[in-house]
C-alpha cells in the first residue's frame, strides 16, 4: 500500500487565508455545537486551488488530528466495495456494498470525500443520536436504562495490536452534562457468541433490538446521496450513520470510491470513563480514539 493511503498526502499545501480559517471554525462549531453534521463540495470552497484530495487532508488537519484507522497506521482509508461478505469477521464492513446498520465509529469525527458514486444505490442515512436517545426515554424508559449500562464489545480482528479480547462501555451516556452515543452492534454481537466475552440477557437484547428500530424510524432519518468531489463530516458522539446497500459499475475507474479519515477533535466533550480503555482518554480536547499501529 503506498504512502498516499498509509501516511496521507506528500504534498500538504497549507490553507493561509483567515477566510478559510472563518470555513475551518464554523464547521467545528458545527461538529459540536450544532446538529454534528456537516456537508460540502469542494468546489464551494473559494480561493482553493489544491486538488480535491488534497483539499480535504489539508481541510481534516486543520479541523483535528487524523487517527490511525489501521494497525498499518493509515491515517486516510481507501473505501471501496471488495467483493467480500460484511459477515466475515475479518472484512471492515464499509469495503463491501451491503447495507450497513447504524452505528458511530472509534474517533470523534468521521470525514469522507466521495471521488466516486456508485452506479445506484449507496444512500447516506444519519440520525441525531440524542432524538433517538429522547424517543427510547418517552417510550421504554426501562431499556433507556439499559442502554445506559455496559454493554460488551467484541475487539474487532483489525484490531490486532490490541490485547484486550473485549472492552466494556455504554451506549448512551452523561459526563459533566454532555451527551454522548457510542454504538456497533455487530461487536456486541459478536461478543455474545464468544464463550470468552459476557453473554447478553433478554432486556439488554431487546434494548438493543429497540435501539435499531427507532433508528430505522423516516422521521428520525437525514438522507442523501454523495456525489463527486462531496466531502462530509459527522460527530460520533452526537450522531448514527449507515449507508444503504448499492450496485458499482463494471468499470473499475467508475466504481465507488470514497476516502475516510478519523478525526479526534481539539474541541470535544468529555466521555465517560469506561470509554478510556477503548479510546485512551476521555477528558475534553484529549487526542483519543483510532486503532493503534502494531509498529510504532
Amino acid at each position: 500500500m503506498n504512502d498516499y493511503y498509509s501516511q496521507g498526502l506528500k504534498k500538504r499545501t497549507p490553507i493561509n487565508s483567515s477566510s478559510h480559517y472563518d470555513i475551518v471554525n464554523n464547521i467545528k462549531n458545527l461538529l459540536e455545537k450544532g446538529e454534528g453534521t456537516y456537508r460540502e463540495n469542494c468546489k464551494s470552497i473559494d480561493g482553493v486551488e489544491e486538488n480535491q484530495e488534497e483539499l480535504f487532508w489539508n481541510l481534516c488537519n486543520l479541523i483535528g488530528t487524523p487517527l490511525s484507522q489501521s494497525t498499518q497506521g493509515e491515517k486516510i482509508l481507501s473505501i471501496k466495495n471488495a467483493g467480500l461478505s460484511a459477515d466475515d469477521p475479518k472484512v471492515r464492513g464499509p469495503n463491501t456494498n451491503q447495507k450497513l446498520s447504524f452505528h458511530s465509529d472509534r474517533c470523534d469525527v468521521i470525514a469522507f470525500l466521495c471521488l466516486q458514486p456508485a452506479r445506484s444505490g449507496g444512500e447516506n442515512q444519519i440520525v441525531q443520536s440524542e432524538e433517538v436517545e429522547q424517543v427510547i426515554r418517552k417510550e421504554r424508559i426501562d431499556l433507556h436504562s439499559i442502554l445506559s449500562q455496559k454493554f460488551p464489545y467484541k475487539t474487532h480482528t483489525i484490531d490486532g495490536a490490541n490485547p484486550l479480547p473485549y472492552c466494556e462501555q455504554p451506549i448512551f451516556s452523561n459526563r459533566d452534562g454532555f451527551f454522548a452515543c457510542s454504538y456497533l452492534r455487530v461487536l456486541i454481537d459478536r461478543a455474545d457468541q464468544d464463550p470468552h466475552c459476557p453473554d447478553l440477557n433478554d432486556s439488554q437484547k431487546e434494548a438493543l433490538d429497540f435501539l435499531d428500530s427507532v433508528c430505522e424510524r423516516k422521521e428520525l432519518q437525514s438522507c442523501f446521496t454523495l456525489q463527486k468531489g462531496d466531502m462530509l463530516f459527522l460527530n460520533n458522539w452526537t450522531t448514527l450513520h449507515r449507508r444503504t446497500a448499492f450496485d458499482d459499475h463494471e468499470d473499475s475507474e467508475k466504481k465507488r470510491h470514497l476516502l475516510r479519515i478519523w478525526l479526534s477533535m481539539p474541541n470535544s466533550r468529555p466521555i465517560d470513563e469506561s470509554f478510556r480503555r477503548n479510546f485512551g482518554a476521555v477528558e475534553a480536547g484529549a487526542i483519543r480514539g483510532g486503532i493503534t499501529p502494531s509498529i510504532q
